[in-house]
């Protein structure tokens, strides 16, 4: 089964494996988060962007926009290069956010260089670096684009108020996916998953990060600020319908292939993959629940100490020009965190192009923003005692 170009086999919104998040914190716990913290004054090298015209970039595999006759080409990315001088060593190094974290962590927690001046990771693991200090605050008035054009949604998550040290690459929801002919009616809420003549059928996430909001929303949880009670709520229920064989398992991407044989009728998802699905199946729908869904976003980040900061706060700032995210939303199929693109991708001459503005998946319409919310994250005080729990019931 195709999936989306971003898809890749260890997918950027893959599930926490038993030793992933848990096992990362608990190094630092024993060498002590404390000594692991940077100070703000001790984050920045000197700015080599004025004299040396580069920068590194770590990204995912699939995640920009390449030229359909030669793959090894990025547009969006040579348009930069051209334009500003500036040569961009675009390094697709990250399969999964705590094997990266593991990757450069040493070099963070010891003040050292990771080699890279730039990177995009998920909104969770963001909090992770922000908490530690391991990014640098980014200068807002060298991104005129960022402050114009963000979106009002993502603005200001919990664990970056103000979008200090983050901005959104691309954006997604975790909602719920179903087949509107194999099920015979509409799915509205989460708790229509629990449905009997859907027993056997239905799959959750198995993330620790990807899952609980969604289900929380369901019991008319306000994300921004649930508790710990909300959670182990969520963990209970969670445990009777995998008693009942409700649940038939928990997946990482491969609900994909699940839901387009017809073996799962319904199950939580990411609406970038329901694009591609529908594609080839336009029975298939995906459902923002009336209670509500996550709306989430990997985001770019400047390390500690990296020595092109300039050059990075420059790069970032090209990719909000709404023109730019235009062609990058219409290659990667995400939710795009430039709304102004929408006018242009209305624009084209092109059909299909054009009917990319009127995709709620890529620019949602008003009703839907109303119900999509950014979940406060896991603390580190809170992921070792969750993760455990989680962890036994999806069988890590």
């Amino acid at each position: 089964m195709p999936q989306t170009p971003r898809t890749s086999s260890l997918s950027r919104r893959s599930l926490l494996r038993a030793l992933g998040g848990t096992a990362a914190l608990g190094a630092l716990a024993g060498c002590g988060v404390p000594a692991a913290y940077v100070r703000p004054g001790d984050r920045a090298a000197a700015d080599l962007s004025v004299s040396d015209k580069r920068l590194t970039w770590a990204n995912w595999p699939l995640y920009i926009d390449t030229d359909d006759k030669d793959t090894t080409r990025r547009p969006t990315l040579e348009a930069f290069e051209k334009r500003s001088g500036i040569s961009v060593d675009y390094v697709e190094e990250i399969n999964d956010n705590d094997e990266f974290f593991g990757k450069i962590s040493p070099s963070l927690m010891n003040h050292q260089q990771t080699g890279r001046d730039l990177m995009v990771i998920s909104d969770w693991m963001c909090a992770r670096f922000v908490r530690l200090g391991w990014v640098q605050e980014m200068d807002r008035a060298r991104q005129p684009n960022v402050a114009r054009y963000l979106d009002p949604l993502l603005r200001s998550p919990a664990f970056d108020p103000g979008r200090r040290f983050s901005v959104p690459w691309q954006s997604g929801i975790t909602g719920i996916a179903y087949n509107r002919r194999r099920v015979g009616r509409e799915i509205k809420h989460v708790s229509d998953l629990w449905a009997r003549d859907l027993k056997g059928r239905v799959t959750l996430l198995s993330g620790l990060d990807e899952a609980f909001a969604l289900l929380m929303q369901g019991n008319g949880v306000d994300i921004t600020q649930w508790t710990a009670d909300d959670f182990h709520r969520v963990c209970d229920q969670v445990e009777k319908h995998v008693r009942s064989g409700q649940i038939r398992r928990f997946t990482g991407n491969d609900y994909i292939k699940d839901l387009s044989s017809g073996d799962v009728l319904a199950c939580q998802a990411y609406s970038g993959d329901v694009i591609q699905l529908q594609a080839d199946d336009p029975d298939i729908h995906f459902v923002v629940p009336e209670e509500g869904a996550e709306l989430w976003a990997e985001s770019l980040m400047i390390p500690n100490l990296a020595s092109h900061k300039a050059n990075a706060e420059r790069l970032i700032d090209y990719y909000y020009e709404p023109a730019v995210a235009a062609e990058l939303a219409a290659w990667v199929n995400y939710v795009c965190p430039v709304p102004a693109a929408q006018d242009i991708l209305a624009s084209s001459k092109d059909e299909d192009t054009a009917a990319l503005a009127e995709d709620p998946l890529i620019f949602p319409d008003t009703s839907m923003r109303k119900r999509l919310t950014i979940a406060r994250d896991i603390t580190s005080t809170e992921r070792v005692e969750f993760a455990k729990r989680w962890n036994a019931i999806v069988g890590l």
